[in-house]
């Protein structure tokens, strides 16, 4: 076989392999089988619009077969838009044999907002069990509680697109908790009620505004935590103890200050009484060389002087210490 032959058998098959990728007969052919309409060319436009033609014709018949009517020209915005056929298509079965008011757009919108319409139609039918965190809360008697609570909460499809996502409700509910908590006088009445709690937290709404709605919420387990009043009061005492004793320095230090100043200032009169004595002498030795003392008058200021001490020594109480004088004083 030449070259030339062998090269124009290879080019048909190849031709022939795009032509059938390009028509795809079979894929026209099995939705004609299912009852869906869609013709050679619109399949083959489908590919240059790069939609992939499988994805459509089974959306469609996946519909048909469930009686729900779509438009392909529909399916392929929403593909081009970037969301799942697929999963739209099985949300709008799924919310048709629950017999829920979902049609196409709303669904279509719920997708592209990011959200699985799939799964919440199927939260929607089947409610959902959230497990809260522990929540810490204190009763007015100051005793802590440590909370646990079961939400059961379902889609709301209305409010799916734009509504709050499951954070919040398990924020809002643990508010909820600690509010229920802190307006109870005792922690006995919250252990031996603790319906109350879901009561009171159930009539708050706190469903409002997000794409869930609840219908219950039941308290799984409660532990008693800290005597948070007590530790309060404590700190509080220790506080005033370390001020107190922060002021009690403050005056000890004064006291201190005021002694020394007082000390201080004796020395320097002491010292100013010993330099005046220093003078004595002095004056009576002028007076002597000027004539106005005698040596009568010395020695009748002397004998004042021994009568002065002994007086002073006579009043003293018995075992006192005599006190020494300096050569000067004497």
């Amino acid at each position: 076989m030449e070259p030339f032959t062998i090269t124009i058998i290879i080019a048909c098959i190849i031709l022939l392999l795009f032509l059938l990728w390009m028509i795809p007969i079979r894929l026209w052919f099995t939705a004609l089988v299912n009852g869906v309409h869609v013709s050679l060319v619109q399949l083959i436009l489908m590919r240059w619009r790069k939609v992939p033609p499988g994805t459509i014709v089974n959306a469609l018949i996946t519909g048909t077969k469930a009686g729900i009517k779509l438009n392909r020209d529909q399916l392929e915005a929403h593909y081009l838009a970037g969301g799942n056929v697929t999963n739209v298509v099985q949300a709008l079965i799924s919310s048709s044999k629950a017999n829920m008011n979902l049609d196409f757009r709303t669904a279509t919108a719920i997708d592209l907002a990011g959200r699985d319409v799939l799964k919440a139609v199927q939260t929607s039918v089947n409610p959902k069990v959230i497990d809260t965190p522990p929540v810490a809360a204190v009763a007015k008697d100051g005793i802590q509680l440590i909370a646990k609570a079961r939400v059961t909460v379902r889609t709301n499809i209305k409010q799916l697109v734009g509504g709050a996502s499951e954070e919040t409700i398990l924020a809002r509910v643990g508010e909820g908790i600690v509010s229920s908590i802190g307006s109870a006088l005792s922690h006995k009445q919250v252990l031996e009620n603790p319906d109350s709690i879901s009561k009171l937290v159930l009539t708050k709404g706190l469903d409002s505004g997000t794409a869930f709605e609840i219908l219950s919420i039941d308290i799984a387990d409660i532990d008693v935590g800290k005597n948070i009043g007590a530790q309060l009061q404590m700190d509080q005492a220790n506080a005033d103890k370390n001020i107190a004793q922060a002021k009690a320095e403050e005056r000890r230090a004064m006291a201190v200050a005021s002694e020394q100043e007082m000390k201080a200032k004796a020395q320097e009169a002491r010292a100013k009484v010993i330099e005046a004595e220093a003078e004595v002498p002095k004056a009576m030795a002028d007076a002597f060389r000027s004539g106005n003392m005698g040596i009568m008058d010395y020695y009748r200021m002397k004998n004042i002087q021994a009568d002065t001490d002994m007086r002073e020594s006579i009043a003293k109480p018995a075992g006192a210490k005599p006190v020494t004088k300096t050569p000067e004083q004497k």
